[in-house]
């Protein structure tokens, strides 16, 4: 890969972060949180962190997010948590979103846990 290609796919990364978490916001998630984890050993280059009130607004937060990325063609290459609705995961390999609960993202601390990595200025209004 060229360090033209690898520019061009971060950059088609970091805007299909941004479409998810604009997604996201739609359907009213909370304290949306960017992480860069590319200078770690992550299992992604970013995490998207959101979270819901219900396990309702989660479905409709991860529906959300898979319906806006495949309007660009990308689909999510592995899902989680679907059914229990409190922690659903998309796996889009370069990013992972975390659509999570309320209570449920207050046990798991993820944000402490990648605490290292950098948090992302996506530019937009009710994201860290």
């Amino acid at each position: 890969m060229t360090a033209r290609s690898r520019s061009t796919a971060r950059a088609s990364a970091d805007s299909l972060l941004r479409d998810a978490a604009e997604a996201a916001l739609a359907k009213k998630a909370t304290d949306l949180v960017a992480l860069d984890l590319r200078a770690l050993d992550g299992v992604a280059d970013h995490f998207l962190i959101c979270s819901a009130q219900s396990e309702i607004q989660a479905k409709a937060i991860a529906d959300a997010i898979e319906e806006r990325l495949l309007e660009h063609g990308v689909k999510p290459w592995h899902i989680e948590g679907r059914e229990s609705r409190r922690w659903i995961l998309l796996d889009y390999v370069d990013f992972v979103v975390h659509v999570f609960h309320t209570r449920t993202r207050e046990y798991y601390l993820l944000e402490r846990l990648w605490g290292d990595a950098h948090r992302m200025d996506l530019g937009l209004a009710g994201t860290d």
